[in-house]
């Protein structure tokens, strides 16, 4: 390899039009050419790496013979936890429960556990598991086709973009995958928007301890320094993005003339692009919005021309009481993203947008490759038909009124374990109390040993997120096993 790239300087610095020296030229060609035949033969002991540096690729190729495809595993289920220990990568901290069915609310493990499911995959899904008028759509629609590229028209997409426009303020929807793809829409979407406006280096507005996704720009609007170590690059995440305390109406309107009255760094133009809030923070604690700070957002970004973005990945579709989180109070964003319910299970998200913000977005501003696609449009319609038709959303209110009132008289009980409750409709949570000597996830342990499944809300709060379907007994069921988790810490 070095005499390879000796023989390539010299070719380069010699001068072929010296008839004497083009008989060496030729020479030099030719033993590259061997050269390189014995390099491309050699290869796979060339370029090997060495065992001596430690490196982690070295045994790519030990699975798998070159130009050869081995059948998925037949191992049991039961082998799960060995094959995610050797082979996924550990992003997540899992409980010891391998799933195997659902039913409802229900859910049914390898061993033949039954769990009451009040986690519904985090707020996916709304319809519970197995859900039929669901499952049917998905199997209709995987018989017909189940991916076409948004190059051609999509009637299922078109037919869900028409519902969620007729049920929202929105006048057109950009679909995804995410709820993280939604708000990276979103941003954009924002992004250019204030370019439109002349602004040169845009700002949007988060809330501490807002959650908006686990991408890049997504992650940064996050405002949670925790989700962001090891991710910046200069001790910076994506530019663009500052944070004030939820609620707080005073911060916000200083934040917002003090990026308005601010010079441009390039001699532009700074100023606020967008605020962009949760209508209740989820992953922040369960934290509702208030109807004041909202109103507020409203007016400052008419007044300086910004767009107002509410991330109702997981308290939107019906989850709040009302199909959207906004609708509580009582304001009208120009965009709001939505996911996770959104197709019961199935993979989709969106972005919706009003007015100007909806035709920001011109023809190669955007895309997705899977948005939109006709399985998880049909999914969506499904969800849709669903909630129409069969008085969900009047569930999630009575359901939600009835947790409330049950979590109250167990936190009554034991007021040194338990705080207080907040949220809307089926999103709710309950305080830890921080002397209680057990955290939010050690007691969403306890409960899953009588049978509840349970998820956190940071490290002091116990989230209560079941399908929209829940009945009443199955509610009565969950504050009665929680009681007995609650019960046995204060023992």
């Amino acid at each position: 390899l070095r005499l390879l790239r000796f023989f390539s300087c010299c070719i380069t610095f010699l001068d072929p039009s010296h008839h004497s020296l083009s008989i060496i030229i030729s020479i030099m060609k030719l033993s590259a050419i061997a050269l390189i035949s014995l390099t491309a033969v050699s290869s796979s002991f060339a370029f090997a790496p060495s065992a001596k540096f430690g490196s982690t690729t070295s045994a790519l190729s030990a699975t798998a013979t070159k130009g050869t495809i081995t059948a998925p595993s037949s191992t049991s289920d039961d082998d799960a936890k060995k094959m995610y220990d050797e082979h996924v990568q550990t992003t997540y901290g899992r409980y010891p429960l391998t799933i195997k069915s659902g039913k409802g609310c229900k859910l049914y493990t390898t061993d033949g556990k039954e769990y009451l499911d009040m986690v519904a995959g985090i707020a996916t899904c709304a319809l519970g598991h197995s859900n039929d008028k669901l499952t049917q759509a998905v199997v209709d629609q995987m018989n017909q086709v189940h991916h076409v590229s948004n190059l051609y028209y999509i009637p299922s997409q078109a037919k869900l973009a028409t519902w969620l426009c007729d049920n929202s303020v929105a006048d057109k929807v950009f679909f995804c995958n995410s709820g993280a793809e939604a708000n990276e829409a979103a941003i954009k979407c924002a992004r250019r928007h204030a370019y439109n406006r002349g602004i040169t280096e845009p700002v949007i507005i988060t809330a501490i301890n807002s959650f908006h996704g686990r991408t890049l720009a997504a992650l940064t609007a996050t405002a949670q320094p925790k989700y962001h170590k090891g991710f910046g690059y200069g001790g910076e995440m994506v530019q663009g993005f500052e944070y004030v305390p939820y609620n707080n109406v005073e911060a916000l309107k200083a934040k917002v003339e003090e990026i308005n009255s601010s010079t441009a760094s390039d001699g532009g133009k700074r100023g606020v692009a967008a605020i962009m809030m949760e209508a209740l923070q989820g992953e922040g604690g369960i934290v509702p919005g208030t109807k004041e700070f909202f109103q507020t957002a409203r007016d400052l970004c008419d007044d300086c021309g910004a767009l107002l973005i509410c991330d109702e990945v997981q308290v939107g579709m019906g989850r709040s009481g009302m199909l959207w989180g906004y609708e509580n109070l009582d304001i009208e964003p120009d965009v709001f993203t939505s996911a996770k319910a959104l197709g019961g299970g199935v993979p989709i998200g969106a972005m919706m947008a009003r007015g100007d913000a909806a035709t920001t977005f011109g023809p190669g501003d955007h895309a997705s490759t899977y948005g939109g696609n006709p399985l998880a449009c049909s999914a969506g319609l499904a969800v849709a038909q669903v909630l129409a038709e069969e008085n969900v959303l009047q569930n999630v209110r009575a359901r939600g009124e009835q947790l409330t009132k049950g979590l109250e008289a167990i936190g009554e009980k034991y007021p040194s374990i338990l705080g207080g409750v907040r949220g809307w409709g089926l999103l709710k949570g309950v305080q830890v109390q921080e002397d209680a000597g057990v955290t939010a996830g050690e007691l969403v342990g306890d409960a899953m040993k009588e049978g509840l499944l349970l998820v956190p809300a940071g490290g002091t709060v116990v989230r209560f997120v079941p399908p929209l379907i829940v009945t009443e007994q199955e509610i009565d069921d969950a504050l009665n096993m929680f009681e007995t988790a609650v019960a046995n810490r204060a023992s």
